[in-house]
């Protein structure tokens, strides 16, 4: 059975967009994208520069002048060359990010990029604004799930990579960040009409990707 060339996966931090989109992209055999690496790319670089992320000029030229190559299995991502793919997770990153996204010049910049992507078709691309601003005429999915599960979700993924990090700081950090996502001007995170919603923490990745693909079948001859 046929399907969409481009689908967008948008929702919440923690939601499973990634795990989800990636396993929806080898099943399909597409490339996957995960959008929101190249704001922590960028939030990471800012660290780097010793540049605040309330200096907005300043981070908007950091933006333009930074060179972002996503690898073809979207794995990693490569500032000017520079593999910073380990770096992006990291606390410092974490409590930036959502700030640094909020910017609309930055997000205006790093825009062009994600088009250019999803129009070489056949791609999973995933993030808070990519069926309601990057690509708004992709098949659309909004992943939902509750506060704790997806505390429990992003605690597990600290505790695997070695790093410290208590479960109230990682709730402060998700309802900061989701106050953020939803409030900010420029792009904020809503369902885009026409999306599938899926709650992800009553269902398996095997079973929200079968949903997916469900929904999304193109009937032969249709």
């Amino acid at each position: 059975m046929p399907y969409p060339s481009i689908f967008a996966i948008d929702g919440p931090v923690a939601s499973g967009k990634t795990t989800v989109g990636r396993e929806l992209a080898r099943q399909l055999g597409y490339r996957f994208v995960d959008t929101g690496m190249l704001y922590r790319a960028l939030a990471y670089c800012s660290i780097q520069a010793q540049i605040n992320p309330s200096e907005e000029k300043r981070l908007v030229q950091l933006a333009h002048e930074t060179r972002f190559t996503l690898s073809a299995g979207g794995e990693m991502i490569f500032c000017d060359g520079v593999d910073v793919t380990e770096q992006l997770r990291t606390p410092q990153v974490e409590e930036i990010v959502s700030v640094v996204a909020k910017v609309k010049a930055v997000r205006q910049e790093l825009l062009g990029i994600q088009r250019g992507i999803a129009e070489e078709g056949n791609v999973v691309m995933v993030g808070r604004d990519i069926g309601t601003i990057v690509v708004p005429n992709a098949a659309k999915i909004f992943l939902e799930a509750s506060l704790d599960e997806r505390i429990r979700r992003r605690f597990t993924e600290v505790q695997a990579k070695g790093a410290e990090l208590s479960r109230e700081r990682i709730k402060l950090n998700l309802q900061s960040r989701d106050t953020l996502d939803s409030e900010r001007d420029e792009a904020p995170l809503r369902v885009a009409e026409g999306s599938v919603v899926i709650p992800t923490g009553e269902n398996d990745v095997e079973g929200v990707v079968g949903h997916i693909l469900q929904a999304f079948t193109i009937e032969e001859g249709g």
